[in-house]
């Protein structure tokens, strides 16, 4: 099987139809339509084999993830994914394992009418590119630097879950709880994109960021953008019922270091957190408000009202 046979047969109608793509997968580049009144939003990650999932992980779960991961990106900035491109290196094009990453890929892409619109295919480690692409009507999009001090900061779900998911993968955290293990394993394969929670905090939240590399990672990026420091009550993160049974007294590490949860953390005013714990409630979402944001330009944690010092780092690709 060519390049050109497996672009064809796996790839060439992925993802939902859509009558704004005038050319699509086939030609040297596609063809898309705009309007006038919305902002276009791009975003693209990569995800590698032995990096970012372990090696011989379902191919369903990697297709799932090469693009959940975009439309989390997508999602933080309040805006509707439409199009994504694909670039898949690949150590050999394998027909059963390409059915099931064309299904994970594809039932996600379905799910939030994304249409597969090009990309490209070559010989190599196992590598997998994804470039989103949606919009927002002009000037609504989310920001990181929007923030203000006062501002509450919340987060979307339970926090954790993901890397001890990854953990139990990778059989360096153990359990007798099978069930809780496999919701756990479920959170790092399968990760859910708060796609509908962004479009609804637009004009709401001042300020929204995925959390991808875990709270101690992500928290400072999001207050350096807004030029402001933040203080966090850690016994409020919300943690999970299977993640208290898995991790133990490791749950809060897990909350504090773990990637890859692609919730949602979201700077609001006071006065509107209502509203906006309002419209989660409505996507049966919990959003929990773990501190504020503060003039400075440092995060401080604090545990039972006393300072605390985080035992984890968030995720760094170079470190």
């Amino acid at each position: 099987m060519d390049e050109f046979e497996l672009i064809h047969r796996y790839f060439s109608r992925l993802g939902a139809a859509r009558a704004d793509v005038f050319l699509g997968v086939g030609d040297d580049a596609a063809i898309l339509r705009g309007t006038d009144d919305t902002d276009l939003v791009a975003a693209v990650d990569t995800i590698v084999s032995g990096r970012h999932f372990p090696e011989g992980s379902d191919a369903r779960s990697i297709g799932h993830r090469s693009l959940a991961v975009n439309l989390s990106d997508l999602a933080a900035m309040g805006a509707r994914p439409a199009w994504a491109m694909l670039s898949l290196t690949l150590p050999q094009a394998e027909p059963d394992w390409l059915d099931g990453f064309a299904r994970g890929f594809g039932e996600l892409a379905r799910a939030h009418e994304v249409m597969l619109v090009g990309g490209d295919t070559t010989a190599g480690p196992l590598t997998v590119s994804v470039q989103i692409m949606g919009h927002v009507p002009h000037g609504t999009a989310l920001r990181r630097d929007g923030a203000s001090e006062g501002d509450l900061l919340a987060v979307t779900g339970t926090i954790g879950d993901a890397g001890a998911g990854l953990a139990l993968a990778l059989r360096t955290l153990a359990t007798h709880d099978a069930a809780a293990a496999g919701e756990l394993r479920r959170r790092f394969e399968y990760p859910t994109p708060r796609v509908e929670f962004g479009v609804a905090a637009r004009g709401l939240a001042s300020a929204a960021m995925d959390l991808s590399d875990g709270l101690v990672g992500d928290l400072p990026k999001l207050a350096a953008a807004s030029a402001l420091g933040a203080h966090v009550d850690v016994d409020r993160l919300p943690l999970s019922r299977a993640l208290r049974a898995v991790a133990g007294s490791l749950a809060r590490d897990f909350a504090l270091g773990g990637g890859d949860d692609y919730e949602l953390l979201l700077a609001v005013p006071p006065a509107r957190f209502a509203a906006l714990a309002s419209r989660a409630a409505a996507l049966n979402l919990t959003l929990t408000t773990i501190g504020e944001l503060r003039r400075g330009n440092t995060v401080h944690w604090a545990l039972d009202s006393r300072s605390y010092a985080p035992a984890v780092e968030g995720y760094s690709h170079f470190r």
